[in-house]
This record gives C-alpha cells, structure tokens and sequence, in this order.
C-alpha cells in the first residue's frame, strides 16, 4: 500500500510527533523513509549586511538539515528501513508537495501543532500541504495540554 513515505522534519517538537507516527507507519508496510527538511531562507530585498552572511547562512541551515535528517534516518535503520535524506530551500509547503509528487511518494506524514483560534484560520505548514499536496496527507495533532 504504502512504499514510500515522506517525513518531513525540522526537529521541533511538532515534526517529533509527525516522524514518530510516520517511523511506525513505515516499519508495519515496510516502506522507504524519506526524510527532508527544507531550509525556509528569508526572501529579497534583503539588507546589504544579510546577504553579506547569506552563504554562511545557507551552510548553517544545510548542516541543521544534515543533523536532523540524520536523525530520522538513523531511527528508520534501526527499525530495518531504508531511508533517503533530502535537503531543499524554499517555501516549505511548496517543497514538500513538489517532493512528494516528483518522487513517487504514497503518503506524507506530518505533525501539527495546537496554534489557538487565529492560528488555525491562518494555517501553518502542515495545513498548507494538505491544502496542495496531491499526495495524501496523514497529520498528527500536539495536544492542546501541551501548549
């Protein structure tokens, strides 16, 4: 049913609850993990002394992707999967949807978090790939205790 499944994942606490139900989903169909995070990077104009720092920005933001993609994968290998470690750049709804469709992905799994009234008329990430993603999209909710 499920072969390949899309983590997405920032290491917050939200994306841990999303990873968690997506790592246990994928080890009961035996599925390829795919890990990504995408690097979200502040848009033009930007100030002459921001771009001046951007490729040191971008590295930063490369290395954190590394980290915590790596930490998806390593808890996917434990559990005998096989696990593919992406980073992109660019708005993160966007990215995953893209991803999703161009690599054959059957399901993403993200965590989302209690964001209150107006959060949810605003919508964060999570709500933003379900609204455009053509893939289904499985989301686990934070509790509103936790907030």
């Amino acid at each position: 049913m499920y072969d390949n499944i899309l983590i997405p994942y920032d290491g917050s606490d939200e994306s841990d609850i999303g990873a968690d139900h997506g790592l246990d989903l994928a080890e009961s169909v035996n599925a390829t993990v795919h890990a990504l995070y995408v690097a979200d990077l502040p848009g033009a104009p930007r100030a002459m002394y921001i771009r001046d720092d951007e490729e040191e920005m971008r590295e930063r933001y490369r290395e954190y992707g590394e980290e915590v993609t790596s930490e998806v994968c390593e808890r996917a290998n434990e559990a005998g999967l096989d696990c593919v470690k992406v980073i992109q750049t660019g708005a993160v709804h966007e990215e995953v949807a893209d991803y999703a469709e161009e690599n054959d992905i059957d399901l993403i799994v993200m965590g989302a978090a209690y964001r209150g009234k107006v959060g949810a008329l605003l919508g964060g990430s999570t709500e933003k790939v379900v609204r455009t993603s053509s893939v289904p999209v499985t989301t686990v909710r934070e509790s509103r205790d936790k907030v």
